[in-house]
């Protein structure tokens, strides 16, 4: 496998895990609870690249993320995005949301600066979630 994680994807991410089909990130802002997932896959841009049986797998790590979000920070919505207008590698972005945060109601990106983690934070949440995805 040829696979390599965007250069983008890979500076503004910490590795949580590889789950079977899909790198997991939590994107380096402590402002959002946010996941990126990106299948290991080489030259897929869209969705509709991965044959059935990876969408498949691909939309149940989602699942699994998702679950694996809500169960940790409790929140009012989970956004769900792959929209690749600037890092064309697919990648779907799990953003837990509540009405307090910064970029409420709207969407998370574009709206101010990424707020870097504490580095011990940072490891108690990639901790944490490796408990609920692996």
């Amino acid at each position: 496998m040829n696979f390599q994680l965007d250069k983008r994807l890979a500076k503004d991410t910490a590795k949580v895990c590889e789950l079977n089909l899909c790198y997991v990130g939590l994107v380096k802002d402590s402002r959002y609870p946010w996941l990126v997932l990106v299948p290991q896959l080489e030259g897929i841009i869209e969705v509709s690249d991965l044959d059935d049986g990876a969408q498949g797998l691909m939309w149940r790590e989602v699942n699994k993320c998702s679950l694996a979000l809500q169960a940790i920070f409790p929140g009012y919505k989970i956004n769900l995005g792959a929209l690749g207008n600037v890092v064309s590698q697919l990648h779907i972005h799990l953003v837990v949301r509540h009405d307090e945060d910064a970029a409420w109601p709207g969407p998370v990106w574009g709206k101010g600066e990424a707020e870097p983690y504490d580095i011990a934070v940072l490891e108690t949440r990639i901790e944490n979630l490796q408990r609920k995805l692996l």
